[in-house]
């Protein structure tokens, strides 16, 4: 890469980074604190404030990214972290849960997701591209696991109230780097294109739509998991929660390790589809293991690096490989079909996960993840997928 595709990497990861952050922060203890507060006796408000922001990303991902095709990504990622800024502040000042709901649902109506991946993709060559989405993808692993580690401990310093301020002020610094950091954006389309047509363009491209339902499974089988395996860990690993941590940073930080070398497999060595299938298989494999591992918690911690490496992989590639299959000018909009179906997998993994885990079991989890992933490798096998352009020192040595 470039000066220029390290600048834009490395900036847009830390914006997207510093917005998960915020995002992940509550999860470790905001079921405890909303005992506490009126009307958080009531777990589905719980539940409800936990995964709102994910409900209305799904509900506006398509139109920010389709505004970011018209009025230029940069305005619009701008725009959409006011919104966060805005709602982290709702959330903050709440005195009861009903508030906090209406916080998280100003926070996810600044849904920058597709428009952010749509700026990374302008900024970067082709042969480079799918690096720059594994340095997005690392920093959201890598924040996920900061956040089980650090959001106990601020919970104890600073409370509720001040996590949400301190998830706004962080937003304000994704701001700052958007203005400062991020090189300058390609200009907007001239030439409006009728939203209806950029739309059915989208829906009837094969390969986008198995894309599309790979990231949906994907979200939704991580939900699905993390609905039942903290509470395994306690129960099966006697390992407390404060203490699950030392499973998830390890896994993660060795995820990465296996992560970059996949990664450039399938771009210099032009192998995409066997990278990207083979991590829809081995996500696939996990499931089978996380639901037989027992009692065994380093087994349980093997199995875990295998899912980041396998969710990382594909987290990095899927993006990339949308940005190379679209036109430049619904290069937004394709990514914002592609962030709505992540949303509501996010939304409904967590719905659908609680209720299996009520009327049924772990296994029941267990199987219906399984189940999602097999279909998808199917579908993974099946799907026509652009070859890789060959790398500048693979020209030289031509």
């Amino acid at each position: 890469m470039n000066s220029a595709e390290r600048r834009a990497g490395m900036s847009l990861a830390a914006i997207f980074a510093l917005r998960m952050l915020g995002l992940f922060l509550i999860l470790p203890v905001f079921a405890v604190h909303a005992r506490a507060i009126p009307g958080g006796d009531d777990t589905f408000l719980v539940g409800m404030a936990i995964g709102a922001y994910g409900l209305t990303q799904a509900f506006l991902q398509i139109l920010f990214g389709m505004a970011s095709d018209r009025y230029g990504r940069k305005p619009v990622i701008l725009f959409g972290l006011a919104l966060f800024v805005a709602g982290s502040a709702v959330a903050a000042l709440a005195a009861d849960i009903h508030t906090i709901i209406i916080g998280r649902v100003i926070q996810g109506s600044g849904a920058i997701s597709a428009a952010v991946t749509a700026l990374a993709a302008d900024l970067t060559r082709d042969q480079h591209r799918t690096k720059i989405m594994a340095m997005i993808g690392s920093g959201i692993g890598l924040m996920f696991a900061l956040s089980m580690v650090a959001a106990p401990l601020l919970y104890a310093a600073i409370g509720m109230s001040g996590i949400f301020w301190l998830i706004a002020a962080l937003a304000l610094g994704a701001m700052a780097l958007t203005v400062w950091a991020v090189p300058a954006a390609p200009a907007a389309r001239s030439t409006p294109i009728r939203e209806n047509n950029v739309i059915r363009q989208i829906l009837r491209n094969g390969a986008l739509m198995r894309l599309n339902f790979g990231v949906f499974a994907l979200h939704l089988i991580q939900m699905m998991m993390w609905v039942t395996l903290p509470a395994a860990l306690v129960a099966h690993g006697g390992l407390p929660v404060e203490e699950h941590w030392k499973i998830y940073l390890p896994a993660v930080l060795l995820s990465f390790a296996v992560m970059v070398p996949a990664i450039v497999a399938a771009e210099r060595g032009r192998r995409f589809k066997p990278v990207y299938a083979g991590a829809v298989a081995l996500l696939a494999l996990v499931q089978a293991g996380l639901y037989a591992w027992t009692e065994n918690i380093w087994l349980a911690a093997a199995w875990l690096t295998l899912f980041f490496i396998a969710f990382n992989i594909l987290e990095a590639m899927q993006p990339s490989l949308i940005s190379r299959i679209v036109s430049p000018g619904i290069k937004g909009a394709a990514l914002g079909v592609y962030n709505t179906l992540q949303s509501i997998g996010i939304f409904l993994g967590a719905a659908a996960g609680g209720w299996l885990l009520r009327h049924f079991s772990e296994a029941a989890v267990g199987w219906c993840c399984g189940i999602l992933a097999l279909s998808w490798l199917a579908l993974a096998v099946a799907c026509p997928l652009p070859v890789p352009a060959p790398t500048e020192s693979a020209h030289k040595r031509a």
